[in-house]
């Protein structure tokens, strides 16, 4: 009876093979790090449940959202001081939380994202080498003063008052730019505001470019989610991180190449259907009188932070 049972399965594994006392594999964090922005992606997409609930700003317009996204954001980059920005996020908060959405998953992701488009890549500017001004934090004593080509790097290093401003300024206007982004997209279902863009005349094309990307994006997502669970099947020990990063490579190649080759599909998909290069949308309501209530609010507000 020993003699039938296959060799492999007589074998004791290594110590080396295993990961002992944890009872758990040990993965990459880059091989964990993609199946995680697959969660991301996805839930940052996914808000249909969301734009569905019959709250204050989920039984707007979309046309009115739409037109109150980009007359806002253009307030946030035209005003420059601090309490100004301040209160356009007070407002902002006010809605979502009028709206009734998840304050806490909204809003870590807007604080996330704003710290790292927002402060980390305005931070290098708070220093006195780029932005001059008075020094409030000393960082670094140099021996003397140097210059490079047209750059004069100083003796003493440190973040400057205006630089810091600048720096907190460009961060909240990041802030409030994410939050209105996010206010409209996780009260608005994606096919009203595709109809919404093309009642206020943006290009077809550009609708086209949204619309594919929207939906691919839910394809990567979900082809990136069953690599990593696929590859985390066949594991029965630990991964080194070289075969991790061979395996992200690997991975990165595979989704350009079906990327590729999905596009050409799509496009021969649509051709063989009589795609033509215009929209056609239908049943675009009138405007209702909340609508036109709401509208008028958000219109005078506007005006009140501009004017201030």
């Amino acid at each position: 009876m020993r003699d039938k049972i296959p060799p492999f399965l007589l074998e004791r594994p290594s110590s080396q093979s295993f990961d002992r006392g944890r009872g758990s594999l040990n993965i990459p964090f880059l091989e964990k790090g993609i199946h995680r922005l697959a969660e991301v992606i996805k839930t940052g997409y996914a808000q249909w449940e969301t734009a569905s609930k019959d709250h204050l700003f989920q039984t707007i317009d979309a046309r009115i959202k739409v037109l109150f996204l980009l007359s806002y954001v253009i307030i946030v980059s035209l005003k420059k001081d601090i309490l100004s920005q301040a209160l356009i996020g007070a407002f902002v908060f006010i809605l979502t939380i009028i709206s009734r959405l998840n304050i806490l998953s909204l809003y870590r992701r807007v604080l996330f994202l704003g710290f790292v488009f927002g402060f980390l890549i305005a931070l290098p500017s708070a220093f006195n080498v780029i932005t001059g001004g008075e020094i409030v934090l000393p960082v670094l004593h140099l021996s003397k003063s140097y210059r490079f080509w047209i750059y004069r790097i100083p003796e003493e290093i440190g973040l400057t008052a205006e630089g810091v401003y600048g720096v907190i300024l460009l961060t909240s206007r990041v802030i409030n730019s994410l939050s209105l982004s996010f206010l409209v997209l996780y009260t608005t279902p994606f096919p009203a505001i595709i109809k919404a863009l093309k009642v206020l005349k943006a290009p077809d094309s550009l609708l086209m470019i949204i619309t594919l990307a929207y939906k691919y994006v839910f394809i990567f997502a979900k082809t990136a989610e069953e690599m990593h669970l696929a590859k985390k099947s066949r594991l029965a020990g630990q991964v080194t991180h070289a075969d991790g990063r061979r395996w992200i490579a690997g991975r990165i190649a595979f989704i350009f190449n079906k990327t590729r080759l999905q596009c050409e599909e799509i496009f021969r998909a649509m051709l063989s259907r009589g795609f033509s290069d215009r929209i056609e949308i239908y049943g675009v309501r009138k405007l209702l009188a909340r609508d036109w209530a709401m509208a008028v609010i958000l219109i005078w507000v506007g005006v009140l932070f501009l004017w201030m």
